[in-house]
């Protein structure tokens, strides 16, 4: 097929800050043409009628009414990552386009990162490689302990594709598993990784040792975790966010944190992201930030394009959509 002749896919830009990656862009290539947002710009009349599909990456490029009203032959947004909190869905709808996630390609490294900064904050791995390569270091103190995630209670708020592989991973730490969901979950899936539902949330902090995040960040869920909840939770607890910065009121966490209310945070998701360099958390000596890498690795990246390809493909040839985004 000639390259003309492929449909067209809408990317922000190839490479550079926020561009596709470019290990990326040769896959795409293979089902698409390729329309960047500056080509699209430069040359509207022409560009608008062969773009059929939109390629999200890291969130870019903006879908706003102004856009959609300019690509009269638009079919599919695909999503690049899980969450749509970005995207206006009904907005969408109304022009007649599907939206599409990859639910299957980013939930193993998601739940990588949850288990990393679980054990990292648990054993405080952050400050100890900042002690041993330290110029001030002269010994080790016998005094510096961490906890043992080893038999400790896990309480996993949202139990989806991700919360679930969480589930499997921290059943190998003989962990003891609370979750919290809007649904329970089958019994045998319970049992295979030893998972006991409450169905009040309010239980879930009290007992856990270890609270982790894993949902999607919707009207109920935004500053789901505030003062009261985290004053719920055991002093002793630690905090772990892998879902979206907003699912906390992170001027509820600097106070908790402050006041030892908790132990400590680990966060891979903040609100915005980077947080301002004054913002309090950063000054904050009992808690470890890192810049949204969960689904960051060389497979999930390649693995979340394949899919949103899959999606995409099927949109255009009146398939069914593997992993189709309704509006709520």
């Amino acid at each position: 097929m000639a390259e003309q002749e492929l449909p067209g896919v809408l990317i922000l830009d190839i490479g550079g800050t926020h561009g596709v990656l470019e290990n990326l862009v040769a896959f795409l290539k293979k089902h698409f043409r390729l329309i960047t947002m500056k080509e699209f710009l430069e040359n509207k009349k022409e560009m608008s009628k062969k773009i059929q599909s939109v390629f999200m990456f890291e969130c870019r490029p903006t879908i706003d009414r102004e856009l959609l009203e300019s690509l009269p032959n638009l079919k599919v947004i695909a999503n690049s990552g899980v969450g749509v909190d970005h995207l206006d869905l009904k907005m969408i709808s109304n022009f007649g386009v599907k939206v599409t996630n990859t639910p299957h390609a980013v939930a193993d490294s998601t739940a990588d990162i949850g288990m990393a900064l679980m054990l990292a904050s648990a054993r405080r791995l952050v400050e100890g490689c900042q002690i041993s390569i330290s110029r001030d270091t002269k010994y080790f103190a016998v005094d510096w302990l961490g906890v043992e995630v080893t038999r400790a209670t896990l309480g996993i708020i949202g139990m989806g594709n991700i919360g679930y592989k969480v589930a499997q991973r921290a059943k190998a730490f003989e962990m003891k598993i609370l979750y919290h969901n809007r649904n329970q979950r089958k019994k045998e899936e319970e049992q295979a990784v030893g998972a006991h539902y409450c169905e009040k949330i309010e239980d879930l902090l009290q007992q856990s040792d270890f609270v982790m995040l894993v949902v999607n960040l919707t009207p109920e869920t935004c500053k789901l975790i505030g003062k009261r909840e985290l004053g719920l939770m055991k002093p002793t607890a630690t905090l772990i966010n892998i879902s979206r910065g907003a699912v906390i009121d992170q001027d509820a966490l600097v106070e908790a944190l402050q006041k030892k209310v908790i132990m400590a945070a680990a966060l891979d998701v903040t609100y915005p992201e980077p947080l301002p360099r004054d913002h309090p958390l950063l000054k904050l000596d009992n808690i470890i930030i890192t810049p949204h890498i969960g689904t960051a690795t060389v497979q999930a990246i390649r693995m979340m394009a394949e899919e949103a390809i899959t999606n995409m493909l099927a949109v255009l040839n009146g398939q069914p959509i593997p992993s189709e985004v309704f509006p709520r």
